[in-house]
């Protein structure tokens, strides 16, 4: 089943998100921005969680996660530990949730209109899956580039 396989994903690169953050060797570094690189690591771990806790959490797990989307790249100098903390905790709640859906469920429609036309739960998931990948590739380059 598909879930199978997004929850192996999700927990795989929300795990080597932690490894990430964790590796910056200065704290202050995951909140720097330079010359082009408009987002820090801090910011975008920050609207990775409001993004999965939204559309995973609220939306299809109904855990009441309110988002505040530009604070999530407007807040600085979030410590390590609670960036860290929010991590852990969504791992926790992407595997409840995915554990919940049925087949059908991943055949329904999406319960919100995202990208302005329907789409089913399972591509949506698929979605969240590789915009996660993506902002992680992203951090990535940025620890490397900056972590001074």
């Amino acid at each position: 089943m598909i879930t199978e396989s997004l929850k192996t994903l999700f927990n795989r690169d929300l795990s080597k998100l932690k490894v990430e953050i964790e590796s910056y060797q200065n704290e202050n570094s995951i909140w720097i921005i330079d010359k082009n690189i408009s987002n820090s690591a801090g910011n975008l771990c920050l609207h990775l969680m409001g993004n999965i806790n939204t559309y995973i959490g609220a939306r299809l797990g109904n855990t009441g996660y309110v988002r505040n989307r530009p604070l999530e790249f407007s807040l600085k100098d979030v410590p390590r530990t609670e960036l860290i903390d929010k991590i852990e905790n969504t791992i926790t709640m992407v595997n409840t949730v995915l554990d919940s859906l049925t087949q059908a469920d991943l055949q329904a429609i999406y319960p919100e209109i995202v990208f302005e036309e329907e789409m089913t739960t399972g591509f949506f998931l698929i979605h969240l899956s590789t915009h996660l990948a993506y902002h992680l590739g992203q951090i990535n380059y940025h620890r490397r580039l900056l972590d001074c």
